[in-house]
């Protein structure tokens, strides 16, 4: 089975930093968002792996190389114009060929992995299986309507959601997802939905499976989900990089990356970027940080990137 990573996003929601470094190459405790995806998908034996990318191309390539220090062999693809998940897999269609695949988002971060559900999908047969996940409230998700095992029903971020089962962005697709992709028609939004790619499946008779993820996962892309993420992977402790220089109070949920200076009275719950310069004459909190910040103000809910 090969991986297709979409990595293709200008990450819009975590502006300015993404202006200077790419969403899939934040530092997550320390290592670039995506390692945590190669992480998952070599624990399902995929090694060889598509990422789509945009305007983040020359630094991913730049940052990654063809994937051997990770264990893995990369290939690059882009999309030329964002018009949504199901648009940017269409550029992936020649790197799979007639093989199975599994789609991952670049910047999703799951608690553990997705074994089990490999194995269903190719034991199965199945033209599509989708990780879905029960949730209070899915009307910011693609909805999977269930049927048994069987999806029957999907629907993107429906005002009046059907059922709570959320789908929680990893599928593995047959090649039978290349027919229908030609007669996908964009959305209300403008987009080629990967939700309405399914359902074209699903009318057209093809087998379209759930699996039922008891993990936890994660959307790193805007500041909130970005920190909540931090603080669980390093389980609300402190990572501070042995060649940081610091001269303050450290909280509970911080890291600081490698040879970057950080001078405050107190902080928590951040990341300061490698290489940062960071002095603030009061506290440090909820903040992502980078370049060099100097500031008689504290800072508090804060995407910062200058110099």
């Amino acid at each position: 089975m090969k991986g297709v990573i979409l990595a293709a996003g200008k990450g819009t929601r975590l502006f300015p930093v993404t202006y200077h470094i790419p969403k899939p190459l934040l530092p997550l405790a320390n290592r670039l968002t995506l390692e945590y995806a190669f992480d998952r998908l070599r624990e399902i034996d995929v090694r060889d792996i598509c990422i789509v990318v945009g305007e983040n191309e020359p630094q991913l390539k730049s940052a990654l190389g063809d994937g051997a220090r990770f264990g893995l062999r990369l290939s690059y693809v882009r999309q030329t114009h964002p018009q949504g998940l199901a648009h940017a897999v269409g550029f992936a269609k020649e790197f799979v060929g007639d093989e199975p695949f599994v789609l991952y988002l670049g910047d999703a971060i799951y608690s553990k992995g997705f074994q089990d559900h490999a194995r269903r999908f190719l034991e199965s047969g199945c033209a599509n299986l989708n990780l879905v996940q029960w949730v209070e409230d899915p009307r910011r998700y693609g909805v999977a309507n269930l049927d048994g095992e069987r999806i029957v029903k999907l629907v993107e971020k429906p005002k009046h959601p059907e059922s709570n089962w959320a789908m929680a962005g990893l599928y593995f697709f047959g090649p039978q997802i290349w027919d229908v992709l030609p007669d996908l028609q964009p959305s209300a939004r403008g987009e080629y939905e990967i939700t309405d790619t399914i359902q074209l499946l699903i009318d057209r008779g093809h087998t379209v499976l759930a699996g039922i993820y008891d993990g936890v996962w994660y959307d790193s892309g805007t500041l909130d989900s970005f920190l909540e993420v931090s603080r669980f992977l390093i389980n609300n402790g402190r990572i501070i990089d042995p060649t940081a220089r610091v001269k303050a109070e450290v909280g509970d949920a911080v890291v600081i990356g490698a040879g970057a200076t950080v001078e405050c009275t107190f902080i928590e719950d951040s990341v300061i970027l490698p290489g940062a310069r960071i002095k603030i004459e009061g506290e440090i909190q909820h903040c992502l940080l980078g370049g060099t910040v100097f500031s008689e103000d504290p800072l508090k809910d804060a995407i910062l990137y200058e110099g």
